[in-house]
Formats: structure tokens, C-alpha cells, sequence
């Protein structure tokens, strides 16, 4: 049985499943040399163009020559992007992309001096370098991918695994395209060259130039080429391939070459195969014997609206306008402008953008050869669109799941391995832009792929800080106990004796406050029962006050003189007064008995008060002792009722021995009348002031027992006033 190699070198093919044959329409460019147009006044640069981010080199008003770069990274997927001609940077600014949404790339602007002046190149001898000097100036020239894909070069000539096959790709399936075509056919001893730098980095067993059966003149001229190459004979060998779109995919390719298939999300190193473009391998020849940066490239201008179609080198930068308008562009109405082939190439949104490293194509074709874009109609699940995919994917399955935005079940027809090749939407018969819509739903995962990405490295981030905040502390923690032990093994005898007594001293304070604390509660709890005691003595007085009055007014009424029978208003009249000081007598003692209750009740639910809400009433006794004649005693209105049930009893049983008091009180005054009499004025006086007290001491809840003994007492003192008068009046009369 045959091994791969033999059948390499057999020159086997294998067949590959799917694609099409849409017309070539290579003859509009593959007729003429590679040309030069004249500088653009301006380069639009955009920074980064492969990899990742960097770091801009110059700023705004620099001179910059031909070759210099205009940036530089540390990351091995980053590559630096170098001026395509000298002149002045005159703005860093975002400007159009070239992509089909146009969306805004931050942007180098240089000025053309005309000059075209070339920095100073670092031209080296290929035996004088070793494979990792030769990987760095690849990697420093910022070489990636010519055919369309832009893949950093100096990964796939840096690989992890052993490298068997490298596969040249001249096939350039794409129609109207002839780049690689061209060049191939004008240079291909550099492009030998730099297979020769690729066979030295990778050491493969086999090295296969791939070209479609539809370029004759460039496979005549690599297999001269191959016949001079310095690389050890029967390494190296052109393979002619069937014309067939899209061959030229790298997967595709190595399938019709091999026969082996790529497995889905893995890359050809994976099999011990690598794939280089024959514009890169010209790339690499430059960058590593002349020094020369990738600034340039050939690209192909063509279609029907194109004055001089053909294929010409373009510095990376110039602005598509530019190249229009030096080729004689004839734009229609409705014109488009395609970067790219007619199948994987994209409608540019404006023409102001710049040719990038990977642009092999500029299309202007007329509206007999691209008519306008038809209408979308219905899918009628003809399954065409099934057999002419290169990759055995189910383009309907895609479909319908993208029209959806069900992305994730999408991807789970492995949405990720379509290479875009337009071959589903070229033969669907409903007019559906298939490409479309698998581009949008690539687009949304790449997005949510980058977003999860960021939120894991936030993540990351917030988790290494508290860890870093964790070990902060725990190093405080240690450092303090450390010192403080280095502070108690340095201690002296003295200084341990000082701290005890300091602990001794804060010790004793804090048992000073708490005794203080102590005496401050017991001392409001003897205030607290020494108010309701001086409430009583205030009543009694009240009551004493009372019945001297009383008893002042009966004296004047046995001293009035009888009246003669001639009086006869007179006599009506006294018995009436003498009647009506009894009864104010009455009332009197009744308001007296009142007053003794009030005050005993109010002594009781104080006590009662004080058990119940100690805290409360310590707190509002203080405050009364310090201003007894302004604040009123706490209320007794949040008592329980059983309290205040108590309390009514007590009430009860205070006025029945008032009432007994009153009596005996009464007949005291009868028998003390003359002393009585003459400090009637004083103890009216002091009746009332003795109220005015008492309404300032008693709580809230007696208000109005305090309103009615206010009321009685100063009746009564209205009716000794009275007596009075008429007892003046009397003695008057008998004088």
C-alpha cells in the first residue's frame, strides 16, 4: 500500500466534496505586467490591523519615512504596522473601515512629501541568521497571510508539533481575481526564495505548490523555478489541481491534496500540515534577505467599469478613491464597489478607505455583470444549497436558526466551521443571501464569546483582590502581634510594675462609677417617696386652712348682736345668713375631706408608680426636686387597670376617714374660735397659695380633683369675706 508520500509524489488527487463553477472572468486582468500608480497625496494607515492592541510609535506632527513602524507590542499576536511612504503624520484619528459596516478604525494619516524615501533596512545574509533571528524579522516585518485570511506568519512557522507537508497556495479559485497568478508568473525565483526560508524553519518531508489547471503560464513558471531551487531535490513539487470553486480554501485544499479531512474546530498542524499563500512566501523572502517591512502588495483592479483593469502594487494605506481614479473608473448609477471577489468579497459603504494586507481585489463590475440584488423569497427546501457546500455543513438548518437568532443552536451545527465561500447563496434558487445572515450570527457569537471572556476576567480580577486584601491583613495582624511581643520581651521590671498600675487605676474608676451609679438610683428612689409624704403634709394644710375658716365664720355668727323685733328685715335675714354659713361650712369641710383623699390617692399611686416604673420615675423625680415649682409630676395614666382598681378603693377608704377628720376638725375650731378668727386673712392666704403648690407637685391625673379644691377655696374665701364685712358692719351699726 501506497503511503501519503508516494502518492505525493504520484501526483494523486482526491475529489472534494461540493462547490461550483462560476465563470473565471480572469482575462480582464491576467493579460498585462504588474503596474505602479503615482502616490496618493494622503495614506490612511489604520492601527492595529492584525492581532492585537499596541502601542502607537509616533504622534501627530512626526516625519516618518518609507518602511519606519508606526507601532510596537510586546504580544506575539501583535504586528506592527509600518508607513507605506514618507511624509508627515497629520492625524490619528478614527476613519472608515474596509468592511462592509464601515465602522470607525483609529487611523494614522500621512501626508505624502513625494519622496518616497526608504528608511534605513536591516540586509542580512540567510546563512548568517539562525531560525529564531529569522522568525523575529518575519514577525518584526509584520507579515500575515496575502490570501485573504491575514493570519500572523510567524505562528505557523513557529509550530508546537512536527510539520510533515507544507501545501503553497497558488490555486486562487476566486473569479475575476489574478494576483497570485501573476506573480507567480514574474517572480517566481523570490517566491522559491522564500520557500526555501519556510523548508529551513519547518524541515518538511514534502513541500507542494498547488495551482489550478486554469494557469498555464504560472505553472510552467514555478516548475522552472523548482528546477533551480536550492531545496534538496524531489522535496519540492508543482501539483496541478482541477479548476473548481472554492479549492483554493485551505481545508478544501488539503483535502484534494491528501485526502485527509481537518477536524472541526482543529487546525492543519494538528495533521503535521501547514499552508502558506505564494504571496506570503514572497513576503518572507523580502522581510528576511532585504529587510524590506510588508507595505505593499499586488492587487488586482478589474471589472467592466474599470478603464485599466490589471494588477498593480498598492502600498498598504492607499485610499481606494486613489486607485479609482488613477485606473479610470466609469461609475453608473447604483454603482458598487466590491473589495474582494464577486463570491466572498463585501460592498464597500464609501470608497474613502484604505487597502489593507489583506486585499487582493478591487471590483467595479456593471450592472450586466452584477445585476441589482434580488428580492428574498421563501425558502422551498430544495436542499441545493446542501450539496454545494465545500464543508458538509447543513446551510438550511443554519439558516433558519440565524433568521431566528437562536445563535447557540446554530453553533451547534457548527456554524463555525462555513468558510463564507457564498457557494449555498450562488445556487438558491430563492434568492436568499445564505452568507449573510451566517456572517451576523458569527458576529453575535464572537460578541457573547468576548463578553463571558471579560466577565471571567473581572472575575479574576475581584477574586485576586480579596485574596490580595485577605493576605493584607493577615501580614498586619502578624506584624502587630510581632511587635507587640518584641515590646513585652524588651520590658523592664518597671515598666511591667507601670502597666499594673495603670490597670489598677482604670479599675478602680471603673468600680468609683459604678458606685456612683448606685447612690444616684438609691437616692432617686428616696426622693420618689419623700414627694407623695409632702403631698400629704401640703393637703393637710389645705384642710386645716380649711376648717380655721370654717370656724371663723360660726364665731362671727354667735357674736352678731340679736336685732329688735322692730328689724323686722333684719330678723328675716340673719337666720338666712346663719343658715347659709352652716351649709358653706358644709361644703367646706367636704371639699377639706376631698382634698386629704386626692392627696392620699395621689401618695398611693406615686408609691404604686414607683414600683411599677422605676427607671421612669427616678428619672422625672430628679428633675422635679431641682425645679419643683415649674415641672409637673409624671402621670399616672399608664397604670394597669388593676392598679388603678387599687387605687380607687384606697381612694374610697381615704375619703370615709377624711370625712371622720373633717368632723373632729370641726369641733376643734368651734373651741379655738378666737385664735381662729384672728388669723382668718393669713390662712386664707396661705389656703391658696398652699393650692397654687400643690397644682405645681401633684401629677397630671388629679387635675380636676386639684380644680374643684381651687374652685371650694376660693368660695370660701369670698364667704369669709363677706362674714367679715357684715361682722364690721354690725359692729358699727352699735357703736
Amino acid at each position: 500500500m501506497l503511503t501519503l508520500l508516494d502518492q505525493l509524489d504520484k501526483g494523486t488527487l482526491w475529489r472534494s466534496l461540493g462547490g461550483i463553477h462560476p465563470p473565471e472572468v480572469k482575462f480582464l486582468s491576467n493579460t498585462t505586467p504588474i503596474g505602479q500608480l503615482p502616490l496618493a497625496q494622503e495614506y490612511l494607515v489604520p492601527v492595529p490591523q492584525v492581532g492585537e492592541n499596541c502601542t502607537l510609535a509616533v504622534s501627530v506632527g512626526d516625519k516618518v519615512r518609507k518602511g519606519m513602524p508606526l507601532t510596537q507590542g510586546t504580544s506575539i499576536w501583535h504586528l506592527p504596522v509600518h508607513a507605506p511612504t514618507s511624509g508627515t503624520i497629520i492625524a490619528i484619528e478614527p476613519r472608515a473601515s474596509n468592511h462592509a459596516s464601515a465602522l470607525p478604525v483609529n487611523t494614522c494619516v500621512i501626508a505624502a512629501d513625494g519622496k518616497d524615501t526608504w528608511c534605513e533596512l536591516a540586509q542580512s545574509e540567510l546563512e548568517s541568521l539562525n531560525d529564531q533571528q529569522i522568525i523575529e524579522k518575519i514577525h518584526a516585518s509584520g507579515i500575515a497571510g496575502m490570501g485573504g485570511a491575514a493570519f500572523p506568519s510567524h505562528i505557523k512557522l513557529n509550530p508546537v508539533s512536527e510539520i510533515d507537508l507544507v501545501i503553497i497556495n497558488g490555486v486562487e479559485c476566486e473569479p475575476y481575481i489574478s494576483a497570485d497568478d501573476r506573480l507567480m508568473r514574474e517572480y517566481s525565483q523570490d517566491i522559491l526564495a522564500g520557500i526555501g526560508i519556510i523548508y529551513r524553519l519547518l524541515i518538511p518531508k514534502r513541500i507542494v505548490i498547488a495551482i489550478e489547471d486554469n494557469k498555464p503560464e504560472a505553472i510552467s513558471a514555478m516548475q522552472e523555478a523548482v528546477k533551480h531551487s536550492p531545496i534538496p531535490a524531489g522535496t519540492v513539487r508543482v501539483t496541478v489541481i482541477p479548476t473548481k470553486y472554492p479549492s483554493g480554501g485551505e481545508k478544501q485544499l488539503i483535502q484534494i491534496i491528501t485526502g485527509r479531512e481537518v477536524p472541526s474546530g482543529a487546525i492543519p498542524a494538528k495533521l503535521g500540515i501547514v499552508v502558506h499563500n505564494v504571496g506570503t512566501a514572497f513576503a518572507i523572502h523580502q522581510a528576511v534577505t532585504q529587510g524590506k517591512p510588508l507595505i505593499e502588495r499586488v492587487v488586482t483592479v478589474t471589472g467592466q467599469n474599470v478603464g485599466k483593469p490589471g494588477n498593480y502594487w498598492l502600498p498598504i494605506g492607499t485610499p481606494v478613491e486613489h486607485v479609482l481614479a488613477q485606473t479610470g473608473f466609469k461609475a453608473e448609477a447604483a454603482q458598487k464597489v466590491i473589495i474582494g471577489g464577486p463570491m466572498m468579497g463585501h460592498a464597500l459603504p464609501t470608497i474613502q478607505v484604505p487597502i489593507l494586507k489583506g486585499t487582493n481585489c478591487i471590483l467595479v463590475p456593471s450592472s450586466q455583470e452584477i445585476g441589482a440584488t434580488p428580492e428574498e423569497k421563501a425558502c422551498i427546501r430544495c436542499g441545493e444549497c446542501a450539496n454545494a457546500c465545500p464543508a458538509l455543513l447543513l446551510p438550511q438548518q443554519l439558516f433558519w436558526h440565524a433568521k431566528a437568532e437562536e445563535y447557540d443552536k446554530a453553533a451547534s451545527y457548527n456554524l463555525k466551521d462555513c468558510i463564507e465561500c457564498g457557494c449555498c447563496s450562488y445556487v438558491c434558487p430563492s434568492d436568499i443571501p445564505l452568507v449573510e445572515y451566517y456572517r451576523i450570527a458569527k458576529s453575535a457569537l464572537k460578541q457573547a464569546a468576548d463578553e463571558k471572556q471579560q466577565a471571567e476576567r473581572a472575575k479574576h480580577r475581584f477574586e485576586a483582590r480579596l485574596h490580595r486584601l485577605e493576605d493584607e491583613k493577615l501580614a498586619r495582624e502578624a506584624k502587630a502581634k510581632e511587635a507587640a511581643e518584641r515590646r513585652q520581651a524588651t520590658m523592664t521590671g518597671t515598666d511591667k510594675n507601670a502597666v499594673a498600675e495603670a490597670m489598677a487605676r482604670i479599675a478602680a474608676k471603673k468600680a468609683a462609677a459604678a458606685q456612683a451609679s448606685g447612690d444616684t438610683a438609691t437616692a432617686t428612689a428616696a426622693l420618689t417617696d419623700a414627694v407623695p409624704k409632702e403631698k400629704a403634709a401640703v393637703a393637710a394644710a389645705i384642710a386645716r386652712a380649711k376648717a380655721k375658716k370654717a370656724a371663723q365664720q360660726n364665731a362671727n355668727a354667735s357674736e352678731t348682736p340679736p336685732l329688735d323685733a322692730n328689724n323686722t328685715e333684719a330678723s328675716h335675714t340673719e337666720p338666712n345668713v346663719v343658715g347659709s354659713n352652716t351649709e358653706d361650712d358644709k361644703k367646706a369641710k367636704v371639699a377639706a375631706a376631698v382634698a386629704r383623699a386626692k392627696a392620699k390617692k395621689a401618695a398611693e399611686q406615686s408609691n404604686i408608680l414607683s414600683e411599677d416604673q422605676t427607671s421612669e420615675t427616678k428619672a422625672t423625680t430628679a428633675q422635679t426636686v431641682e425645679t419643683p415649682a415649674t415641672e409637673p409630676e409624671p402621670s399616672t395614666a399608664a397604670l394597669s387597670p388593676e392598679d388603678d382598681k387599687k387605687a380607687r378603693v384606697a381612694a374610697a377608704v381615704a375619703r370615709a376617714k377624711a370625712k371622720k377628720a373633717a368632723q373632729a376638725d370641726s369641733t376643734l375650731a368651734v373651741t379655738d374660735t378666737d385664735s381662729t378668727v384672728d388669723n382668718t386673712p393669713v390662712e386664707a392666704v396661705t389656703a391658696t397659695q398652699t393650692v397654687v403648690e400643690v397644682n405645681a407637685i401633684l401629677p397630671a391625673e388629679d387635675a380636676d380633683a386639684l380644680k374643684k379644691a381651687r374652685i371650694a377655696a376660693a368660695v370660701a374665701k369670698a364667704k369669709a369675706k363677706k362674714v367679715a364685712r357684715e361682722a364690721d358692719a354690725t359692729s358699727d351699726s352699735n357703736e
